[in-house]
């Protein structure tokens, strides 16, 4: 029987634990691992289903000069031999590196290395730019250094849980999942402070619908109430805390109940019983996410909250403090060996005795001496002329950077392009020059951080596809190829991790938290065998010292921007974010058939009464317009939006959609401090968008099309993938993108339907069906018929003899239960709870993620029947 290895998931900063066993070359079981600290056993419905992901479909699998296959060697001569050329002709500062939180640390530290250290620049920087790096200027602003106070263990200790800017049960499920047992077991209250209504808040105590961007004004009214409550640590202020001139006398003028109110938008009965439950309440950890950092304000609103937690004293202490929860799996690991463009690595900054320690440490040539460009300014620097070389790892920037069609341009104007990457095709690596094939999850040996700190180990269980190589190992070939044969002369990972380990030691002497002096010597077979271990201890700054130079903390003054008040123009404002089983630009969840069946499509969200004043209907297509550009999407009516809001998801690229492209709406508007661009607040405007007729294809088989209608969107399915496509004029142009085979089809004039399907030796190839003004049936039957024997002409009725109801929009992915199912079940059989629908259908008892979704179903139906009581 082949051994489970233990290793860690993919996706999100929680850093769970996976036990898998491969059952043949590219397939593997997935469990949750039960000894890891982060999730103990537990898994989310993308971790669950990663065994989905990993297949060879797509993949890049020989480095490619232009169109052509090339050698290793070949393909790194030439990278080593542009940024040489580049460097020596317009200087260290006219190239960068834009990498990824999907890197491992070992990763991160070679690259950073090269380009900080050798070629001597710092334009190195990375896409957890875009997720947390309000929280690290936040944290250095604070503390003196970027660490969370902090840990998972909190969560069970805390009597309340203040979630702000986090849709928790969807992007951290397996936080959520924490956060729900400590309600049941100890009646933790839990606060959820969001402009949507979410599922996070659903059955929470509280739920502050504050307007977008107030969060200044929020925190520092709710410090004003606990300095005029008393509830504030005189002592602990004294003798561990420093306040800038004027702190408290702007803290106490005009942060009134009222005041603060009127600026959040929410009533103030509400907002009073949110202060006064955080006043009586000691034990609070208040968790934050992209909903605070994806502003630009974002670095003030994160010391709002941390000024909260100083005053208060509830740091360093169990179940008290503020917690930044990051959205990639190895974004703390990145910000620990400098992978951003504004730190050096083991958590130093450019202060001159830094610059020169790093430096010595590395026995470095070229040592950079100031901050590099941010990402936002990295890629205007690059339309500028600035950036001649970049090389882009791991991510896919033409998406998920704010205003996208610039970033677009830019990938197109930069005279030499690497992207090394897992995937052949993306929507940046079109344009590259030199693609590389890099390794993916399953495959990579390394180490990750997550966001309590906690080091795990990710381990290969698959044989390295291909001629994919580690990043580690592309990175260090530059480095040798460039001249620098000693510096980067590694063997293995664990040469990397001792290196970056001796690193944080030297000549640290306590200065700084992050300190792996332990990890140093370490051999290779203890690297191997490394167990998850958290660094900075279990409770940082618990005995009230912060690694500043005189061991204070610092309050920092902020203040509550001015709100814009919607413009003629643009009369709406733009949130973004995240779907429950879908991650970032879906190059790996888009492989997965059960992830694809939660969101079909991309959908912009809006409340019912804005959707009515604009003539929009629930499933209309809509395009949403800002000033940087607009993309089509489909209507979801949402009664979880504020009036004058929408939500898009940032997730679709043009490798599934014609439209869904959310990266193309926000402005490249970045807070000062940290350069995290704001996603969470761009004025836009929505209109409808008639077509003449909607349909679907399915077509078997992997290779994606382009078809020339106005709206199509692909997800894959068991067998091949499903199209949504609506348009004008004809559909018949449609009908050629059918694969061969013995065709049936029934049209319909009077509704203008067009049903047609191709069958090879009873195998369904493909069906397209058409319509004007008719009704479309459901797609699963027919789904399912690309995987069964004997089809016959009968398809075009698309449901087979005794078939079953269709099931409805997926709720549990996990195992594929429907809306239809979950009502049908609690009107038949009378279920009251979340427990009563797990037994009866097992929806919601393996990863979790849908129980909020069954609890509003229930909340609907225990309604409805109420209704209809009266």
């Amino acid at each position: 029987m082949t051994q489970a290895i233990r290793t860690t998931c993919a996706y999100c900063g929680v850093g769970c634990g996976i036990s898998a066993t491969p059952t043949g070359p590219r397939s593997v079981t997935i469990l949750g691992d039960e000894a890891h600290p982060a999730n103990g056993g537990r898994l989310c419905s993308k971790g669950t289903h990663l065994g989905e992901t990993v297949g060879l479909q797509g993949r890049l699998l020989a480095p490619m000069i232009g169109a052509k296959r090339a050698s290793w060697d070949k393909a790194l001569d030439l990278v080593a031999k542009k940024f040489r050329e580049t460097v020596e002709r317009h200087g260290p500062d006219s190239v960068a590196f834009y990498v990824s939180g999907q890197l491992m640390t070992e990763d991160y530290y070679v690259a950073n290395k090269l380009m900080k250290g050798f070629i001597g620049s710092s334009n190195i920087d990375t896409n957890s730019r875009l997720c947390m790096s309000s929280a690290v200027a936040g944290h250095n602003r604070a503390f003196g250094e970027d660490v969370v106070p902090a840990s998972y263990d909190d969560l069970e200790e805390a009597d309340l849980i203040v979630l702000v800017g986090s849709n928790t049960a969807w992007c951290h499920p397996i936080v959520y999942q924490r956060i729900q047992a400590a309600r049941a077991a100890r009646g933790t209250r839990l606060v959820v402070i969001d402009p949507r209504r979410t599922e996070t808040c659903e059955g929470a105590d509280l739920h502050l619908p504050v307007k977008p961007g107030t969060d200044v004004a929020l925190m520092n009214g709710l410090l004003a109430w606990c300095d005029a409550e008393g509830v504030t640590d005189p002592a602990f202020l004294a003798e561990h805390v420093n306040a800038p001139e004027g702190f408290w006398e702007h803290i106490r003028s005009g942060h009134d109940l009222w005041t603060t109110a009127k600026t959040c938008d929410i009533a103030p009965a509400l907002l009073e019983q949110f202060y006064k439950l955080f006043a009586a309440t000691p034990r609070t950890v208040t968790m934050f996410s992209q909903g605070i950092n994806q502003s630009i304000r974002g670095t003030d609103q994160v010391n709002a909250i941390i000024n909260v937690h100083l005053a208060t004293g509830r740091i360093g202490k169990p179940g008290a403090a503020p917690f930044s929860i990051t959205g990639q799996p190895n974004a703390m690991g990145g910000r620990e060996v400098g992978g951003l463009a504004s730190t050096l690595a083991a958590h130093m900054d450019f202060a001159p005795d830094n610059v020169e320690r790093v430096g010595r440490f590395w026995a470095a040539p070229a040592m950079a001496t100031r901050p590099g460009l941010k990402a936002v300014d990295l890629f205007r620097a690059i339309n500028e002329g600035r950036i001649k070389a970049l090389w882009v790892m791991a991510t896919n920037p033409a998406v998920s950077l704010p205003d996208a069609g610039r970033v677009r341009e830019a990938l197109q104007a930069v005279p030499f392009l690497v992207v090394s990457d897992i995937m052949a095709d993306t929507d940046s690596s079109t344009h590259a020059h030199v693609r590389l094939p890099a390794a993916g999850w399953g495959e990579k040996d390394g180490t990750v951080t997550n966001s309590d700190r906690t080091v795990s180990r990710q381990r290969p269980f698959l044989a390295l596809p291909g001629e994919a190589r580690p990043d580690w190992w592309i990175v260090k070939e530059v480095g040798r190829r460039m001249g620098w044969r000693n510096a980067f002369a590694y063997d293995r990972p664990a040469d990397i991790w001792r290196e970056h380990a001796r690193l944080t030691a030297y000549q640290n002497d306590g200065a700084r938290v992050l300190n792996l002096r332990r990890q140093a010597t370490i051999s290779n077979d203890a690297y191997d065998a490394m167990e998850p271990f958290r660094w900075g201890g279990e409770r940082p700054f618990s005995d009230g010292r912060f690694p500043t130079p005189d061991g204070k903390a610092r309050l920092v003054l902020t203040k509550q921007m001015e709100i814009q008040e919607p413009l003629k123009q643009w009369p709406m404002t733009l949130n973004t974010g995240r779907y429950r089983d879908q991650w970032h630009t879906m190059s790996r969840t888009g492989l997965s058939p059960k992830l694809a069946r939660h969101r079909e499509e991309p959908l912009v969200e809006i409340h019912p009464q804005d959707a009515e004043l604009l003539g929009i209907a629930d499933r209309d297509l809509a395009r949403v317009q800002t000033a940087q550009g607009n993309s089509l999407f489909r209507v979801a009516i949402s009664e979880g939006q504020r009036l004058g809001e929408i939500f898009t998801p940032i997730h679709w690229t043009d490798q599934q959609a014609s439209g869904g492209r959310t990266g193309l709406l926000p402005r490249p508007l970045v807070d000062p401090h940290s350069g995290q661009p704001g996603f969470k607040s761009t004025p836009a405007s929505v209109e409808k968008v008639a077509t003449e007729w909607k349909g679907f294809l399915i077509l078997r088989g992997d290779e994606p099309v382009k078809l020339p209608c106005l709206w199509s969107t692909r997800i894959t399915v068991p067998g091949g993938a499903l199209y949504e496509i609506a348009g004008n004029g004809d559909p018949a142009r449609l009908d050629a993108f059918l694969p061969k085979g013995d065709r049936v089809e029934a049209m319909d004039a009077s509704r203008g339907t067009r049903r047609i399907a191709t069958i090879s030796e009873g195998r369904l190839n493909g069906v397209l069906f058409v319509t004007r003004t008719g009704l479309l049936p459901s797609r699963d039957w027919l789904i399912r018929q690309l995987e069964t024997e004997g089809v016959g002409g009968s398809v075009l009725a698309a449901r087979g003899p005794g078939s079953q109801p269709d099931k409805g929009a997926t709720v549990c992915v996990c195992f594929d239960i429907g809306l239809n199912q979950i009502v049908a079940a609690i009107r038949e059989q009378q279920l009251v709870n979340v427990a009563a629908v797990g037994k009866a259908l097992g929806a919601g008892t393996n990863c979790g993620s849908c129980r909020p979704a069954i609890a509003n179903i229930l909340a609907q139906a225990q309604q409805e029947t109420l209704h209809a009581a009266e």
